[in-house]
């Protein structure tokens, strides 16, 4: 499939990718080592990734746990026991971010991830939300086993509860794999801005008319929703389709789109444009909507507005 369209080569904004999905093979080994540079050098790495596949602003997401070595939990990457904690995992990502918007001609903000198998670490998340609100933190998010409900687990609620509280940002991963039930519980219960997937929701016509009305954000990914198995294998019955023809806040996102594999964003505009039927300006008003529905403060928002609108030539979505 060639890149015929002429906005695969505009300025793009993704809003929903895991920097965890996104580290060089060269740079896990580093990683695993205990070489505190290589967690820098993975957010540094990202950018200059999502720089050449076009994209001016994104929002990646981590759970700062996960990169650390001092917890007693299971490690990833087959880490060495360390002291690198979850506090100084979040300083070096923003350097490696800041960084790489010095190096790269892209603006980055992160969102810190609580782990709904992991309540206990909630509280630790929030608080890192607010200590480095736009340094480079701008909103809380919530993944991983959607049957896993939230109001059975208080260090999620209190953890979102403090975020509405300090005016931190909110996404929820919800609908997913989960059912309509999910996004339910992350709007009314967690106070979510932004829905991560969401999917499922169509399946809850209220729902999803309510959710309409609301303006909510979904941040879809629809490759990602193949290789999960999240939706229908058949791309002309995804959900994404129906957001688009009802005029839905949606943008596209990668996810997690590993070097090694070749995923790139531009696979999931390919899969829109061949097999979903997205025109031109449907891509441009998924980038609208991603940039309107971002976590930037207000001036900088508008900003990136206004650099869309002059590369698409036109200001009327």
């Amino acid at each position: 499939m060639e890149n015929t369209f002429s906005v695969f080569n505009k300025p793009k904004v993704e809003l929903h990718i895991h920097l965890d999905a996104c580290i060089r093979p060269e740079t896990i080994l580093y990683f695993a080592s205990g070489d505190r540079e290589a967690v820098k050098r993975i957010a540094y790495e990202f950018l200059e990734t999502k720089a050449n596949q076009g994209v001016v602003y994104v929002e990646v997401r981590y759970n700062p746990h996960l990169f650390a070595n001092c917890n007693v939990h299971p490690i990833q990457w087959n880490q060495k026991k360390g002291d690198l904690t979850p506090e100084e995992v979040v300083e070096l990502v923003n350097e490696g971010l800041k960084e790489g918007e010095r190096d790269f001609n892209i603006k980055a903000k992160s969102i810190l991830c609580c782990l709904r198998h992991m309540p206990e670490w909630s509280p630790e998340v929030v608080e890192l939300c607010k200590k480095y609100h736009n340094d480079t933190v701008v909103a809380i998010d919530l993944a991983g086993d959607e049957g896993l409900k939230s109001e059975t687990f208080p260090g999620h609620l209190k953890a979102y509860e403090e975020a509405v509280r300090c005016g931190i940002h909110r996404t929820v991963h919800a609908g997913e794999a989960g059912p309509p039930s999910v996004v339910r519980e992350a709007v009314d219960m967690l106070k979510a801005e932004r829905i991560g997937h969401g999917y499922h929701t169509v399946q809850d016509p209220a729902l999803y008319d309510r959710l309409l009305k609301m303006d909510m954000h979904f941040e879809m990914c629809p490759w990602s929703s193949y290789i999960t198995g999240a939706c229908d294998p058949d791309f002309t019955k995804h959900p994404l389709i129906q957001l688009k023809n009802d005029g839905a806040n949606y943008s596209i996102s990668n996810d997690g789109s590993l070097p090694m594999g070749g995923v790139a964003l531009d696979t999931d505009y390919k899969v829109a444009k061949s097999q979903m039927g997205f025109s031109e300006e449907d891509f441009m008003r998924a980038n609208i909507n991603a940039a309107r529905s971002c976590f930037l403060p207000k001036d900088e928002k508008q900003k990136l507005l206004e650099l869309l609108y002059e590369a698409y030539g036109r200001r009327d979505f």
